[in-house]
């Protein structure tokens, strides 16, 4: 494997992509990644913006890698994975390789309940439901896949999916009609069959602990794997080794249990009469919370807080709707699948606040929302259980019920037979983990520590881009402090001369909902009071492929927005001049699982802010500092609104880490410096 000739100016890459560049950081960070696959390694890898990550992992894998599996932080990433990059570098090489993209069940429509909802009109809760579900009758029989994806017609966020997809709770599995047909399993079967494998972050941790979701039987047989965006993981492992139930489960249960029951068990009870009292138990657990939206952990609520005894009525009164089902049970699947979900949702109720396990520290707690509630049981780290699932300690990921699963592929055959009796030891397996964002100045220690990465080689590479020559990094004089009520309206103010410089075509991320709310009335008033002819996009008004279309198309707006478009957003050329960020993104002080890891890392002697809270604001900083600069020819400015990032001793190491800018805090200069673009 000539990596070198492969990368040249006149290679096959070079002759396969328009305005090709040879690139030192994308060849070294391919050898490192082919280093890895042949010497079964962990490594991590830092790429910074315009290295070439993608097709600097994707070729060693495709030319050694075996079965490789290729996990990305969002599905929106894993489609332009699959239908964009894999295939240009496949051809480009003139692999004959197998590839395969697999999604969550909730992405395909489900051939039993699109029935169901078509048979019972009360599942439908509006018009718009019912011309929807028309579309979807339509593309179900036109779709090969029925991924909920290719059906442009229905948005992506139209209540109607959920009645027409299945979820891990109410799959009926082998015991469902129409399982020969069934769109989840087709999706399998040919990840199993194919020789590389696209997943998202989710997915990938959704069957390593549920052991049912996504990609059986994929795992033990991968040679590589593969994590982009990587700086992901920590907080995904984090939602999917603990464990949650929410108020919206036990509603869906009771809404599904009513339907099913009046509809296939209608003499054995008097439904509505029955679940009622389960309906009134789950709106009196949010109700022990008062009007206010908050996340508190368990001991902050004391003994005597009303959810204590909401919680055992809830839990007295599922256990009578589950004996219910389960004395119906064998009257149809789909009444001992409701059994099943409620027993689940039981158990968890009664493990929410069992003692934890002194080996692995965890910390319950619950995030109150406007109309309901979840609770959750969370691992304070995720580093130990995540090694043994890397080094093949647990049992492989597979199906739970061997009923449920396809045939598997056959595989090769193994170079020695393991001997009768004796344990098969797990596979010699390459784990790549790359992200543009993974370092503190070059210190990768809180990626690594978080996911127990001790035996990792790592290394970073700079983006090739000259940012002293296409951008600037600006910080105001004179913003109040970022905890100060006026702080978004200055930050605005500060940001308008940039803004009307530019003509619009900015950014505004703001690292809350409530600022971005504040944010973009308050643009919308001074563009009024102003003249100014500049569109005011807000996240949460249309989906963000829509905002981000209508953005392009406008040429002059302004998009204001929150977490999610911090990453995972590539806007080049003159569409995007302007970044406006209004803090440093320090993790919110309400979050009671962050609270418990600085407890226990101040008790182990560590400086909880500058170890943990100060690598976290960067890792996100430099994602949110990406959306400038995403090509050679891009120009523009980044207005950070924080003035702790220069008069604080912490704000030079988070500067340190963006990428090198020519700084300024004189308005005139970065006024200058867009009028001259």
């Amino acid at each position: 494997m000539d990596l070198p000739t492969i990368f040249s100016a006149d290679g096959p890459l070079a002759r396969a992509f328009d305005s090709y560049c040879e690139r030192r950081e994308q060849i070294e960070m391919a050898q490192a990644v082919a280093q890895a696959i042949e010497d079964a390694s962990t490594v991590v890898l830092e790429a910074g913006t315009g290295v070439g990550k993608t097709a600097a992992y994707l070729v060693p894998s495709l030319l050694e890698g075996g079965k490789v599996i290729v996990s990305t932080g969002t599905k929106a990433l894993q489609d332009q994975l699959f239908h964009r990059d894999l295939p240009a570098v496949r051809d480009a090489l003139g692999v004959p390789v197998k590839v395969a993209l697999l999604k969550g069940r909730s992405n395909y429509l489900c051939w039993h309940h699109l029935d169901r909802a078509n048979q019972d009109s009360s599942l439908l809760s509006s018009r718009q439901e019912v011309r929807d579900l028309s579309l979807i009758n339509r593309f179900i029989h036109l779709s090969p896949t029925g991924d909920k994806s290719e059906c442009p017609s229905v948005p992506e966020h139209a209540t109607i999916w959920a009645r027409v997809t299945s979820t891990r709770e109410n799959c009926l599995g082998s015991e469902c009609k129409q399982y020969a047909e069934c769109f989840v399993i087709k999706a399998r079967r040919e990840a199993q069959d194919a020789d590389v494998v696209v997943v998202n972050h989710h997915l990938f941790f959704a069957d390593l602990m549920l052991r049912e979701e996504g990609v059986p039987e994929l795992l033990p047989t991968a040679q590589t794997v593969i994590f982009d965006e990587a700086h992901q993981l920590p907080e995904t492992a984090t939602l999917f080794f603990g464990e949650s139930v929410a108020s919206a489960q036990l509603m869906d249960l009771l809404r599904d249990a009513l339907a099913t029951g009046q509809s296939q068990a209608r003499d054995a009870a008097n439904w509505p009469t029955v679940l009622a009292p389960l309906d009134k138990a789950i709106r009196d657990l949010r109700l022990s919370f008062g009007p206010h939206m908050q996340r508190l952990s368990l001991p902050q609520l004391g003994d005597a807080h009303p959810l204590h005894a909401a919680l055992g009525t809830l839990k007295d009164v599922l256990a009578e709707i589950r004996d219910l089902l389960d004395a119906q049970s064998e009257r149809s699947p789909d009444l001992a699948q409701l059994h099943r979900r409620a027993h689940d949702l039981l158990q968890r109720l009664i493990a929410w606040g069992a003692p934890e396990r002194a080996s692995e520290p965890e910390l319950c707690w619950i995030d109150v929302g406007t109309h309901g509630l979840q609770l959750h049981r969370t691992p304070i780290s995720v580093a130990d259980v995540f090694k043994r699932q890397r080094l093949g300690e647990q049992e492989e990921a597979g199906f739970e019920d061997a009923d449920d699963a396809p045939p598997a592929a056959p595989e090769a055959p193994e170079k020695a037979e393991t001997a009768p009796g004796e344990v098969k030891p797990p596979p010699r397996r390459a784990w790549v983990f790359t992200s543009a964002t993974l370092a503190v100045k070059n210190d990768f220690t809180h990626f690594t520590q978080a996911l127990g990465l001790d035996d990792a080689h790592c290394q970073a590479w700079s983006s090739p881009y000259n940012y002293p020559e296409q951008a600037m990094l600006y910080v105001p004089h004179g913003l109040p402090q970022p905890s100060d009520a006026r702080h978004t309206e200055a930050v605005v103010d500060a940001a308008l001369p940039l803004i009307r410089a530019n003509r619009g075509r900015a950014f505004v991320l703001c690292t809350s909902h409530r600022a971005v709310q504040k944010a973009a009335d308050y643009l919308k008033q001074c563009f009024e009071a102003g003249g100014d002819p500049y569109p005011v996009l807000r996240q949460g008004d249309a989906p963000r492929p829509t905002l981000l279309d209508d953005f392009r198309r406008a040429g002059n707006a302004v998009l204001v927005g929150s977490h999610s478009f911090w990453e995972g957003i590539d806007v080049k050329g003159d569409a995007l001049t302007l970044v406006v960020i209004d803090k440093l993104p320090f993790a919110p002080p309400d979050d009671p699982v962050l609270a418990k890891r600085l407890e226990l890392l101040e008790q182990e002697g560590g400086n909880p802010f500058m170890e943990h809270q100060v690598p976290q604001a960067i890792i996100a900083l430099k994602q949110g500092a990406g959306r400038l600069i995403r090509s050679e020819h891009d120009r523009g400015v980044l207005m950070i609104g924080d003035t702790r990032l220069i008069d604080r001793p912490y704000g030079r190491r988070i500067w340190q880490s963006l990428p090198p800018m020519r700084r300024s805090r004189v308005e005139a200069d970065a006024v200058a410096f867009l009028a001259a673009l």
